[in-house]
């Protein structure tokens, strides 16, 4: 009997260990789960960053005016509402403009042919001559090679958009390559 009175102690000894070891571990659990959570928030806000300033690039380049007014398309931000709440959640801007980085005049022998059915959009038709009227068939004027380098070119527009979030501290930028066929003085006036 002498025995029973020294292991009363004990198993509440052994009960206090295992409830501080499972403490513990749950604390150890709500850490690691809550420092989880933080990383998929930021993951969240850099993806949702990324997709507004894909978007931005995407309103710019479908823009027709974006070649032709670098500095116009620029100046304005671009506002994006990822949720579809009626709010702005994100702001991209265009930092730099859009740039131009080379532009390679259109020869006419290296303009595709014009297309045959009617309905269809001609893009280079601007860089095409001019039909000569009259006789029995619609000729097209050959122009001279090289007399009007500026007239037509295929350029290459670099488009950057950069979008910040102070509540999330989120930056992020994304660069879009665009080939744009330009005319007149627009290759002179833009591209380098």
């Amino acid at each position: 009997m002498n025995t029973h009175t020294t292991q009363r102690g004990a198993t509440l000894v052994v009960a206090l260990i295992f409830l501080v070891l499972m403490s513990l571990f749950a604390i150890s659990a709500f850490n690691s789960s809550s420092g989880n959570l933080r990383i998929i928030g930021n993951t969240q806000a850099r993806q949702e960053g990324l997709s507004a300033a894909q978007l931005a690039v995407e309103k710019t380049i479908s823009a027709s005016t974006f070649h032709t007014n670098p500095d116009g398309v620029a100046a304005s931000p671009v506002l994006v509402d990822m949720n579809g709440n009626g709010t702005t959640d994100y702001s991209a801007v265009l930092s730099p403009r859009p740039q131009c980085t080379r532009a390679k005049p259109i020869l006419a022998g290296d303009l595709p042919p014009a297309p045959k059915t009617p309905t269809t959009i001609d893009v280079y038709a601007p860089c095409r001559a001019a039909p000569k009227q009259g006789g029995t068939f619609v000729d097209l004027e050959t122009p001279i090679a090289g007399a009007d380098p500026e007239s037509c070119a295929n350029s290459e527009w670099n488009v950057r958009a950069q979008v910040s979030d102070p509540q999330t501290q989120t930056k992020v930028a994304v660069n879009q390559g665009v080939a744009v066929v330009v005319f007149g003085n627009e290759v002179s006036s833009f591209c380098k």
